[in-house]
């Protein structure tokens, strides 16, 4: 049986066709393979992200009930034995060569009770930052003002607590709290600078001082760095923004910036 050239035409055509299809199917396959699996890979990526959030909203939170169970016994505890024994050093009766020794030793022991008290709102985070994370920070820097002979500078610029993200204000308040523990430890400054803004999407807090500084590069690799690996992860897994600015001898600037959303 002869093939027309008709029919033959038409073969080669179909398989031309077939031919040519064939790659571009499988291109079309490819692309919607490549496709499936980057979204799957960034399924993953949010999920871990989600993860590890979620991990460290855990951590504050186990932290900060270890810090209110603390700060419940110090206050309840020594500081119901320091009120007694202010109320039976005042109860005493002694000749006057004593009495003023006796004087004495009740003021100190009513500046303990005072300074517990403190102590124990200082580490109660969750109470301070219900007012405002200005508040809490304002705090702080009152209680660092009194044995320390530092220049502080505060400049709050926020409007208004945001209770719908209070978990982040007080994330952003430990993280001050570790910025200003690295300054005291570390940093031989004289001078700090805080400010704290708010935008409708964004918090941030800028924390600079004329300490002898370093080279961020370094201390963030390094074992010993000043906390700043530390510091910049948990502000990443907040979606935030870690920035540091610092040379040897030019003293250290660190912005963190935290989206409510």
């Amino acid at each position: 049986m002869q093939i027309s050239s008709k029919e033959l035409i038409l073969l080669i055509a179909i398989i031309t066709f077939i031919f040519l299809i064939a790659p571009l199917f499988l291109i079309i396959y490819i692309f919607l393979y490549n496709k499936k699996k980057a979204k799957h890979l960034e399924e993953k990526e949010s999920l871990k992200k989600t993860f590890e959030l979620e991990l460290l909203k855990s951590q504050i939170e186990v932290q900060e009930h270890i810090l209110q169970t603390i700060a419940g016994d110090l206050h309840d505890n020594i500081g119901q034995l320091l009120s007694l024994t202010s109320m039976t050093l005042s109860s005493i009766k002694a000749d006057h060569l004593r009495d003023e020794k006796i004087n004495t030793a009740a003021e100190l022991t009513h500046r303990a009770i005072k300074e517990l008290r403190q102590l124990s709102k200082k580490m109660n985070g969750q109470e301070l930052i219900k007012k405002s994370l200005g508040h809490a920070i304002a705090y702080e820097l009152d209680w660092l003002k009194k044995g320390l002979t530092y220049e502080i500078e505060f400049n709050d610029n926020t409007t208004h607590s945001i209770p719908a993200h209070a978990d982040k204000e007080l994330i952003m308040f430990r993280l001050f709290q570790e910025i200003l523990s690295n300054i005291l430890r570390h940093a031989q400054a004289t001078l700090i600078t805080i400010t704290i803004d708010q935008t409708k999407d964004y918090l941030s807090l800028f924390v600079q001082d004329n300490g002898k500084g370093f080279t961020p590069e370094e201390k963030i690799k390094a074992a010993d760095g000043l906390g700043l690996a530390n510091l910049q992860k948990r502000t990443l897994m907040m979606n935030g923004n870690f920035v540091v600015k610092s040379s040897p001898g030019t003293g250290t600037g660190i912005h963190i910036s935290i989206p409510y959303s």
